[in-house]
């Protein structure tokens, strides 16, 4: 009796072991789909300020091990909500993170509606982005969300994106990761003596042709306090001259004759074996009540190849 209860025990197991490969196999060949993104569910996309508008894409990735039979036609909506959960799950009370809705005038989604077709394992909606006039302290997002589909399932963890727009000139990323190598010599107005300002600075892009980076070696903070009294703007000509100017109210006189060393110019630097984006700059600057002379030289290694927007006139080797 006991050695019939066994074998009963081991066909209820084998059933069930059964019964579990069937629904692998089933979930192993059934067709999910869901939209393309990274961390919080957002994909970045940097657009270039040397551009009047550039194109991006939503996308949406098909999985499953065949490929889909039919087309699956795929709408979407904008929703503002889901900016507003990512704040609130991010930065709870910290309203100055915040990312903020891309405004309406800067963007066009071409279609709410994609089709992802027979055989294919995705598809895309273009997005027509307008970068002039954003600023690099924001993030920006656009959200949106699967609103209907047809003939296969979502993926509930992939069914809303927030794609996140960044803007780049030809000398930096709004992204906060240009950092270019400083060595300046700074002294006091009316004093003789230099000291040695070594170091890195972060650029930002503001326009096509302008720059932000903080005065001197001050030292940069992500709010507006730090950026209107310690902040200044690099206006860099077709030819290399750079401009200097208050971002806000720092006060800051360009040199343009103090230093031959430091002509107010950048230019492409080709040593034979890299090659560097160079400021060489000099300017006079009031900080916390005391006025400065600053010289300074700021270089990038970056690889031309990579450069997209390159002007060969400000090319020196």
């Amino acid at each position: 009796m006991k050695f019939r209860y066994i074998l009963t025990a081991a066909a209820l197991l084998g059933l069930v072991a059964c019964n579990d490969n069937k629904v692998f196999e089933r979930e192993q060949y059934k067709n999910v789909f869901g939209f393309i993104s990274d961390a919080d569910n957002m994909n970045s996309k940097v657009f270039s300020l040397h551009k009047a508008e550039s194109e991006g894409y939503l996308s949406f990735s098909m999985g499953g091990t065949n490929n889909i039979k039919q087309d699956v036609v795929v709408n979407i909506v904008e929703d503002p909500e889901l900016i507003e959960t990512y704040n609130r799950n991010n930065f709870d009370q910290d309203v100055s993170k915040y990312a903020k809705p891309m405004p309406k005038d800067k963007y066009e989604i071409t279609s709410l509606q994609c089709v992802i077709k027979a055989g294919q394992t995705g598809g895309v909606i273009p997005v027509k982005v307008r970068p002039a006039g954003l600023s690099p302290d924001t993030t920006y997002l656009i959200p949106v969300r699967v609103d209907t589909y047809d003939h296969c399932e979502i993926n509930p963890d992939k069914c809303y994106l927030l794609y996140k727009v960044q803007t780049k000139n030809r000398w930096a990323v709004s992204d906060g990761t240009t950092s270019y190598t400083l060595r300046g010599k700074r002294r006091i107005l009316g004093d003789q003596s230099e000291l040695s300002m070594p170091g890195t600075k972060v650029l930002f892009p503001l326009t096509d042709n302008r720059v932000r980076t903080m005065v001197g070696n001050e030292a940069y903070e992500a709010n507006e306090e730090t950026l209107y009294r310690g902040a200044m703007i690099l206006e860099i000509a077709d030819n290399g001259k750079v401009k200097i100017l208050p971002y806000r109210d720092v006060q800051i006189v360009q040199l343009d004759n103090e230093d031959p060393e430091y002509p107010n110019k950048f230019y492409i630097e080709d040593d034979g074996f890299n090659t560097y984006k160079t400021f060489l700059l000099c300017y006079q600057y009031t900080f916390e009540g005391v006025t400065y002379v600053m010289k300074e030289e700021l270089r990038l290694q970056f690889n031309p190849d990579d450069e997209e927007d390159l002007d060969d006139e400000t090319v020196e080797e």
